[in-house]
Formats: C-alpha cells, structure tokens, sequence
C-alpha cells in the first residue's frame, strides 16, 4: 500500500501540483511571519544590548509618592550623586545622562525623524570621548549654540560638519552648528528616530534639569559583578535618593518590552497566515475528493484484490502526507523569500528596523513541516474515509456517485441551524452589548459561525444565484447554457471552489466598509467638535513653548484662542479621594466661541471660578451630574471646591474636566499648554496658516493643522493600513484562484468523455473554450457575490461597536470598491479558466469518446 501511495502521487503530478501551491501559500505566510517577527525581535534586542554594553547598573530619580499637594519633593539625581557613585572602588566610570525632546528640521523646516526626536548630551570620559557615540565627523559639542547628529538624520537632512540647523528643544527655534556627526546602537534611532547632542550644561538647561540627569549610568570595574556594585550604591546613597537597577535587568526589561511591541504584529500576520491555511483547506478537501471519486474504480479493484477499507484510506493519507511533506519545506523555504521581502517594504514605507541577519529557528521549520502536514492529512481524511467506505460492486459500476437528496436535505438542515446561531450571536453582540468584551468574544464567534454557515449552505445557494445569470448565458448560445449546468451539475463542487474566493473577499469587503465608515466618523467628529479654525501642537506629546500663545495671540486676523493645559489634582477626600485626576484649563470666556459641545446636562456658559464641565463618561464613571460639588486639592495643596456646571458627550479630541486658567493657574508651578485651538476672520486660509507658521517661527516641531489637515493624516494611515492588509489577504485570493484552477482542470477530466461528445456532434473549439471560461466566471462570481453580501453585514456589525467608542461613526458603503471586488471576482474567473478551457479544446475527440 506504501508503494501505491507512492506510485499515485508520482503518477499525478499536474493535479497535485496545485495543491501542493495552496498548502505551500499558506505555510510560506506562517513561517514567513515567524521568521519575519524573530528577525525583526532579535534585530532590536541585539541592538539594545548594544546600548547596555557598558551599562552594569544604572539610576534613575525615584517616583514620587502621594497625592497632589502632599507629595515631598523628588529627590534628583545631580552632581553630588555622581560624584559619591564614581568614588566607589567598584566603579570604572560613570556617565551622567540628560534626556528630552528635540525636533530637527530638514531644510524645508520639515520635521526629520519617524521613529522619535530625542536629544542627549555628549558625556566624554578620561580620554575625552563618550564611548556610546562614537564620532565619524567632526568634533564634540562644547558651546550652548553646538550639536552634534546622527548620521542617518544628517543623511536625511542633507547636513555636514559646520551647517547650521534649526532645532527645537523643548522650546522655541534654536539655531545650532552642526559640529560633528556621529554614529549609535541606539535602537530608536535605528527604527527612524533622530538623536541630537549637546554638552552636559547647555541639555540641562534646555531639558529643565539644571545641574541635574535622568539617568546614571555606572560600569563595573574588572572582578566586580553587577549585583555587588548595585548593593555597594545603595550603601553609599541616601535611602531612597535613587532607584537602581542593573544592566542585565535592563537588557531583560527592554527584551520583553520589545516581545510585548512585536506580539501584535505577529498576532496579526498569523492571523492571515491562518485564513489562507483555512482558504487552502477548502482547496485540498476538494482536490482529494475529486482524486478519490476519479480513482473509484481503482479503489474498488484495490477491495476487491483483498484490501481493507482502512488500508484503502491509508494508502490516501499517505499520499496526502507525501504532498504536506513537500508544501511544508518548499513553504518554509518561501516564508524566509517573504520574511525578507517584508522587511524590505516595512523599511521603506511604514518604519525604520535594525539591520540584522534573517532568524530561522528550529521552531519555525518544525511549525512549517508541521502545519504542512497536518493540514493536508487532515483535509484528505474525509474524501479518504469516504471513498474506502464505497461498495467495490457499486464502485465498479459508478452507482455510487450521484449525492442523495437525503445527505444535501441533512446539510442544508446543518448549514441553516450553524448561520442562524452565528447571525442570532453577532445581531445580539451589537445590540445587547456595547463595545465590551463579551460582545467582541460573541461577534468574533458568531462571525466565525456565520460564515462556517453559509459554506455549508452554498449548495443550496449556489441554485438560485447561478440561475439569475441565465438570461445572460442564454446570449451565449449553447455554450453559455452548458456552462450553466455544468456549474449546478455537482453544487457541492461548485460551492466548495466559490467558498475559498467567498472568505478572502468577506474580510476584504469587511475591512473595506469599516475602515471608510471610521474615517467619515472621524471626519464628522473634527468638524462638530471644533468651530476653531486651527489647532496648534508640539509633535512627540511634548508641551508648547510657553512664547506660543502670545506669539498666536499677535498674528493679524485671530479673533478668538485658547490654549489647552494641563493639571493635576486629586478629587475627593478622604477614602473617598480618586486617584490624581487631569484637568485641564481653557480661556472660559472664549472656549464656547472654538467647540461645538453636546451639552447633556447642564450648560456650557462661561466657564468661570469654580464651573467645570465634564464628559458623560467620566461623570458616570465617578456618579457625578451637574450641579455636583467636588472637593478638590490641586498641585500645591491647596483645596478648593469645583461644581459641575456641564456634562457634554465627550470624543477623542474632547474629553475630560474643563475649568478656567484663572482657576487652575495659580496652583501650577510650570505652566505648559498641550494645544492651541485659534479661530481666524475668514476662516482656514493658505494665507492664514502659512501666517501662524511664521509667527511660531517656523518651527518643525510645531503642528499648525486645519480640520482638513486633521482628516487627511488620519485618512493616510487608514489607506496605508488598508494597503497592507490588502496586500496580505491577497496570498487568500491566490489560494482561491489555484481552487478554481484546480476544479476546472479536474473537471474537464472528469468530462473528457462528454467534451469528446460535445466535440463530435458540432462543437467546435472556440465553443469548448467559452463554455469552460463561462463556466469559471459564473463560479468566480457566485463567490464574489457571497463575499461582498458577508462583508458588508460583519463591517456593518464591528462598525456597531465601534460607534459605542465613537458617536460620529456613520457607515459608508463603498460602492465603487464593491462593484472592483466583483471586477476583481469575474477576472480571477477568466484567469483561472486559461488552462483547463485550453486543455479542454486541445483534447482529441475520439480518444475522449474512449475515455473512461
């Protein structure tokens, strides 16, 4: 029986070799995920390392404990501390670290740097070099108007030693010369970012740490380990002056945390990795079902000669197992083509990795074997089993082919009960519930039964949807009315090849609509919320320049701003006192005239003294409603008692306390806004925004966006998010179009002896041709159809869930997408046709009529 197997699947190569694609396709997409998810871990890990090579243990200022206005003040790490850490006997040196925000602008003013702006400063050692940034040009800074980049950001900018560069540090524009360039480990800079330094004294005081560091970073010298210096800075400090940690924990830490990063990648690769191993499997079962019902007469002859039903399924597993076997190592050998080539298109388009050699562990090829062979066997079982079960007498004389009205009565039954629990579980997931968890678990689930649903019933479905092209195929003549009924002849073939194409197009129609339904609710969101005209941020959630709000106020034609800030405060007393909450304070005299609030209790007013407004959420959350009075102790602990005048429907860009500055101020040490939100005389102009732009000094920092410019960012990355996930599913549609290749070829040899009738009565080639094509495109879009009807509902159902997040979420049907994805559907069926209507007109007539 093993040398039958073999023989079998030597003996069938061509029907095979699809096969053998689909599995592959699909291993390629597993193995190339997780080569590509270690490739890219190991790359970061090894670069971060790096950057703890000379780092044996480091400090860092302890958190402060307690509620606003008891807190005592941080112990900072300063000079004094250094100076008592690089006294120790076990410490070879000790590098003192300042870390902040710092944008570089590109010669255009443009922002350099999509991974991150960071500034530091240049900490030479004994030798007068800092061995983390090793210099390639140049020299050091040492004055308050030098700094030295990057190499990749002074590539990105066009810059060389002795240009002069604007730069923001936490602050307005500076204009810097570029003293010298250099090369880092640092795995931020690495994946985009941008690294500028200055010296020690001019980063403490543009990062507001004035004598003082973020971090101390101490190497241990020869024969002290990590753990001895640690407990040895601990002595030697005051209790509680610093946290250490040491470099092993740190390099352990930043290995988790970059795991952590990656698991949503990879969660999301395998994800569609797993829908074209579900979309192959459909290809398989029906590629070993047709093989099965082809070598019938073989089988039989094989239970006739003495063999057993279970050796008969067996000698069918083990081809089944021969075929996995090649997918899974000519799918791993793929995957790493595809790790490669997906690293390469990451880089240039979404984000900046680490270089570092492909990672192709002994688990990856274990899996990829692994799925290629348990997928296959596992599809050929059932054909297998049903094909040893068949009576070798009814076998040999064919009576066993034609399905019973009792086994398509049975799964119609099956298919109706399986779609209504999966339509019944999603309608009552976003009905019942709101944006919980249990109604995603529910819609995920019924999602998945519907459609495990309507699969089973595409037989039943295929008859009514296939008829409605009658009067198209009848403009065919009779090749169109034999296309027709060959695609009804066998409706479980038929339903099968349409399901693989019917579930890549479910989730692309699906992604389609709630991705085009999102961005119109964000759209409408913008503009409800807002009747400014411009909001002005800081990139990387740093503060504005406090220079920003003046430098607005004084642009010709602003006919009302206010600057967002920010405080904390603690509500509540007692037990009952909340964690510090945020506020945030606005100009209340003019916020009314630049939002457009919801007010649901309440009313807006002018905000003044103690009135504060509240979103509907956080009210509920903390039981408040408007005319509540909550007491209240701000940063310098100084209490106070705030009454809820307003409670509005709150949305990202607007939501929790709002009170007036003149109420908040007084209480605030620094004073910083997040966001200016202005309001011109004739509104977003060019002129207008290219105005605010040079007031703030042209700063590439600085964001001055319009409510266009809001919509068109978020719209970028919902076409670039789209795009991707395009791009992957398009290895599911593949699959489907080798599933329609594979039904037609094997159904044109099924038919030889049919084609060679059709043939010899009349007709000619060209109509054997049409009749196969025509056949195929109304397959292809009988699953199209399927598709996009499924989509629509499941984008319509996650778009519900959505909406509980976001009030403004509106669906769109994108009509034009849909009728391309049929276009798309009706092509797949024209290309898949090629070979087999070629075939199927290449065959010669007489040796078809013998064939049986």
């Amino acid at each position: 029986m093993f040398r039958t197997a073999l023989r079998n699947v030597l003996a069938h190569k061509a029907r095979l070799l699809m096969t053998v694609l689909a599995v592959m396709l699909g291993v390629a997409f597993v193995s190339g995920t997780l080569v590509f998810t270690s490739t890219i871990s190991d790359a970061f890990r090894t670069s971060s390392q790096k950057s703890f090579d000379h780092v044996d243990v480091a400090l860092t200022p302890p958190s402060p404990d307690g509620p606003p206005g008891t807190r005592a003040k941080a112990p900072r790490l300063d000079g004094k501390t250094l100076d008592t850490v690089s006294r120790l006997p076990g410490a070879a040196s000790v590098t003192g670290t300042v870390d902040g925000f710092t944008g570089i602008g590109d010669k255009d003013g443009k922002l350099i740097g999509s991974g991150g702006s960071r500034g530091s400063n240049y900490f030479p050692g004994k030798d007068g070099k800092d061995a983390r940034y090793p210099l390639k040009q140049g020299t050091a800074p040492t004055g308050a108007d030098q700094f030295a980049l990057d190499a990749g950001t002074a590539a990105k900018g066009g810059y060389h030693v002795g240009d002069t560069v604007r730069i923001s540090a936490d602050g307005p524009v500076r204009q810097q010369k570029l003293t010298g360039i250099f090369t880092t480990d640092d795995g931020r800079v690495a994946a985009g970012g941008s690294l500028a330094l200055f010296d020690t004294r001019t980063a403490q005081q543009l990062f507001g740490l004035s004598g003082g560091y973020s971090q101390i970073d101490v190497e241990a010298a020869a024969g002290t380990s990590q753990a001895a210096l640690q407990q040895a800075i601990g002595k030697a400090l005051p209790k509680d002056s610093a946290t250490t940690i040491t470099g092993k924990e740190l390099a352990d830490l930043e290995a988790k945390a970059i795991d952590h990063d990656m698991e949503g990648m990879k969660t999301a690769l395998l994800a569609f990795a797993a829908v074209a191993l579900f979309v192959g499997i459909f290809l398989i079962a029906n590629t070993f079902t047709m093989l099965v019902a082809q070598r019938t007469k073989e089988l039989a002859l094989m239970r006739a000669v003495g063999a057993s039903r279970r050796q008969v399924t067996r000698s069918v597993l083990i081809e089944a197992f021969f075929v996995g076997a090649i997918a899974g190592v000519s799918g791993l050998a793929a995957g790493i083509g595809i790790a490669a080539v997906l690293r390469e298109v990451l880089n240039g388009f979404v984000a900046k990795f680490p270089e570092g050699p492909l990672v192709v562990s002994p688990s990856t090829a274990v899996a990829a074997l692994g799925i290629g062979i348990v997928i296959t066997v596992l599809a050929a079982w059932l054909p297998a089993r049903r094909g040893a079960k068949v009576p070798p007498v009814a076998a040999m004389n064919s009576v066993h082919a034609v399905a019973t009205t009792k086994s398509l009565l049975v799964r119609n039954i099956l298919g109706a009960l399986v779609a209504g629990i999966g339509t019944a579980s999603v309608v009552v997931a976003t009905s019942v519930y709101e944006g919980d968890d249990t109604s995603k678990i529910m819609l995920g689930g019924g999602g998945m039964l519907l459609l495990v649903g309507v699969f089973i019933l595409t037989p039943l479905l295929s008859r009514p949807l296939i008829a409605l092209a009658t009067p198209v195929l009848r403009a065919f003549g009779i090749s169109g009315l034999l296309a027709r009924q060959n695609a009804l002849r066998n409706p479980r073939r038929t339903a099968t090849t349409a399901s693989a194409l019917m579930i890549g197009l479910t989730l692309i129609t699906g992604m389609t609509v709630i991705a085009g339904s999102t961005q119109k609710g964000i759209d409408k969101m913008a503009v409800d919320a807002l009747k400014a005209d411009y909001t002005v941020s800081m990139q990387g959630n740093t503060r504005l320049p406090t220079t920003a709000e003046k430098a607005v106020r004084d642009v010709p034609g602003v006919t009302a701003l206010t600057p967002l800030r920010v405080g904390m405060a603690t509500i509540g007393t007692g037990s009952a006192a909340r964690q510090p909450t945020e506020l945030t304070g606005v100009d209340g005299a003019r916020f009314g005239s630049l939002v457009r609030l919801d007010i649901s209790e309440g009313s807006l007013g002018t905000l003044r003294g103690d009135r504060v407004l509240v979103d509907e959420n956080t009210a509920d959350r903390n039981s408040w409603r408007a005319g509540s009075r909550l007491p209240v102790t701000f940063e310098d602990g100084k209490k106070a008692t705030l009454t809820v005048s307003g409670v509005f429907k709150g949305n990202e860009m607007l939501n929790g306390v709002f009170l007036d500055n003149r109420t908040l101020a007084p209480h605030q040490k620094d004073i910083s806004d997040k966001q200016l939100l202005v309001k011109l005389s004739g509104g977003a102009t060019d002129a207008h925004k290219d105005d605010l732009i040079e007031a703030l000094g042209k700063n590439p920092a600085v964001t001055v966006a319009d409510k266009k410019d809001v919509s068109s960012a978020i719209a970028s990355m919902f076409t670039l998010l789209l795009n991707m996930l395009y791009g992957l599913l398009a290895m599911a549609v593949i699959v489907a179009v080798l599933g329609v290749i594979n039904t037609l070829a094997m159904s044109v040899f099924e038919r030889s002896q049919e084609i060679g009738m059709l043939r010899a009565i009349g007709l000619d080639r060209r109509g054997i041709k049409r009749m196969v094509r025509l056949e195929s495109l109304v397959i292809s879009l009988f699953g199209g159809v399927l598709g996009v009807g499924l989509g629509v509902f499941m984008g319509w159902a996650v778009g519900q869930l959505i909406g509980a997040h976001l009030p403004t979420y509106e669906l769109v049907l994108p009509w034009a997408r849909m009728g391309l994805f049929l276009g798309l559907a009706a092509l797949v069926g024209v290309l898949a046709a090629l070979w087999p209507a070629f075939r199927a007109a290449r065959l010669n007539m007489l040796a078809a009529i013998k064939a049986e």
